[in-house]
């Protein structure tokens, strides 16, 4: 089988470039390419998959691994995907209990094990695939506020810290949510999040209930509220208590389409993707990822 390796050498934890390229020469007969502008990653797994390479591997971050799967998007029934994971807040790592060791993740891409994971398809301007979290409303501000030196700077405190600048810019979203069962509601929102995995910004458990394999979405729909309220619902939030606040709605569904006055922007996997209006909808079980045999 014939296994490429995609690095982004910018990733949070990636302090020697030279040590991490040599621990993955023990992958052996791999093609490793590094990344060296926003937007490689996908380029070279597009490139990859044409030329018939079968397994892609991401060494990087949410981001990195993102690129990798929207570059396969044509041919995912063709190609398998697998995460070294080094980024600053690596949440679909968490979600799948990745090990934070690069040894030990190589470990289990040598294994070779995978397992069939849904991808969400965000359609808005154009067509976006992800694995983990889409967020609009008040995320999509801290995504604005989030630059790479904020990054590098603060590491996983530097969701903390670009939160912390949107705040003077929280305002409410008169939204409408309208779900494949044809229910459709028109609230006052802060936040809308599309859940297919469990965290957030370094680990914060947005969707505690989400599984990246049931065919479902996990949309929790975070209601405008006073300021009181809501500095206990991030207290909540980080403790992973937040789904019994009456300031929380969870639906359950395999399709959703979000519009809201003013329009909200959106993130995929914590990368700016445009505006809405926005249709997710899930492709249940559609990827082959590597997480060994378990």
């Amino acid at each position: 089988m014939k296994r490429c390796v995609i690095v982004n050498p910018k990733a949070g934890s990636v302090k020697d470039l030279e040590g991490l390229l040599k621990q993955l020469e023990r992958l052996e007969s791999t093609n490793i390419h590094v990344t060296s502008a926003p937007g490689a990653a996908e380029k070279f797994a597009r490139d990859m998959a044409r030329d018939g390479c079968a397994e892609i591997i991401a060494a990087g971050g949410d981001g990195t691994l993102n690129e990798v799967v929207n570059g396969i998007a044509e041919r995912m029934d063709q190609v398998r995907v697998g995460l070294i994971p080094l980024g600053t807040g690596n949440d679909f790592a968490r979600c799948l209990e990745l090990p934070n060791e690069v040894e030990a993740n190589i470990d289990i891409v040598i294994s070779g094990g995978t397992t069939a994971l849904d991808v969400v398809r965000a359609q808005s301007d154009y067509p976006r695939y992800f694995l983990n979290v889409s967020a609009g409303g008040f995320s999509g501000l801290v995504d604005e506020k989030l630059t790479p030196e904020l990054k590098k700077t603060w590491g996983p405190l530097a969701y903390v810290r670009s939160a912390a600048a949107a705040l003077p810019e929280l305002r409410a979203y008169r939204t409408t949510v309208e779900l494949d069962e044809g229910d459709v509601h028109d609230v006052d929102l802060y936040n809308v999040v599309i859940a297919n995995g469990r965290f957030v910004a370094g680990g914060l458990p947005i969707a505690p209930e989400a599984n990246p394999a049931d065919g479902l979405l996990d949309v929790v729909l975070i209601a405008a509220r006073p300021a009181a309220e809501m500095a206990l619902l991030a207290a909540q939030i980080l403790m992973g208590k937040h789904l019994h606040s009456d300031a929380i709605t969870v639906h359950r569904t395999t399709k959703v389409a979000v519009r809201s006055k003013p329009g909200m922007w959106f993130n995929v996997d914590g990368e700016l993707v445009g505006n809405e209006p926005i249709v997710f909808e899930v492709m249940p079980r559609a990827l082959q990822f590597v997480l060994g045999k378990r």
